[in-house]
């Protein structure tokens, strides 16, 4: 895995912070730092710059990452969003290490959950752009899966959604607009959308948690196809 950086790192966190309090004004926005397909040196930078979310995609990369983490580095291991699709016999693998799982896109996901981790705080995931490449329920289905997470004990934070991949403009505007809405709908205050690329769209349409990888890491290594 690519060596990152910590002083280049920590000028990121900063830099981007300073554009989300721009964008955002006195409203609270959370950074998680996505160290997917990066080494534990990447979370020990994000530490270090005073980011303590991370995002993780894979269940295997994330066990190993952070396996004796505390221990190896001396610091607390930070507060882990899982937020890549996740398979529910991976759930297990991961269930010990992540705090807020952002991927919840349908109901067997959620009872796997709860079996491996009661009272978990969790996110549900809507496919807000209509692409079958991309996780999340159906926009019809977000106010059935948030019923369901409720009454299994799961605390239902907010909604999660990942813009088009084509990055257009007016779709990004689309998506992210729907999940506001949808997360009005169904009285949820938190959203979790946004990356590097579409970090200012997301701001403006009200995210309250952006997911941010390359403007704080660089290029995402390369990596051979893992499902979660």
């Amino acid at each position: 895995m690519t060596t990152v950086d910590p002083v280049a790192v920590a000028a990121a966190v900063a830099a981007v912070r300073e554009r989300i309090r721009v964008l955002a004004g006195d409203r609270s926005v959370e950074l998680i730092a996505v160290t997917k397909g990066f080494g534990r040196d990447a979370v020990e930078a994000a530490i270090a710059a005073g980011c303590h979310a991370i995002g993780e995609n894979y269940a295997q990369e994330l066990r190993d990452k952070l396996h004796g983490f505390e221990a190896a580095v001396g610091v607390p291991a930070p507060v882990v969003h899982f937020i890549g699709g996740l398979q529910t016999n991976k759930v297990r693998v991961v269930a010990g290490l992540v705090d807020v799982w952002q991927s919840v896109d349908r109901i067997a996901l959620a009872d796997e959950i709860v079996r491996r981790r009661p009272g978990a705080t969790v996110f549900v995931q809507v496919n807000t752009t209509g692409e079958q490449t991309k996780s999340g329920c159906r926009p019809e289905d977000v106010g059935g899966l948030v019923v369901h997470c409720a009454r299994s004990g799961l605390a239902v934070e907010g909604l999660m959604t990942i813009g088009p991949t084509s990055g257009d403009r007016a779709s990004t505007v689309a998506a992210f607009a729907l999940l506001a809405r949808l997360g009005h709908d169904n009285g949820l205050r938190s959203l979790s959308m946004g990356m590097s690329a579409d970090l200012d769209l997301a701001v403006a349409h009200g995210a309250t948690h952006v997911r941010i990888g390359s403007a704080l890491f660089g290029p995402r290594p390369h990596r051979s196809t893992q499902i979660g």
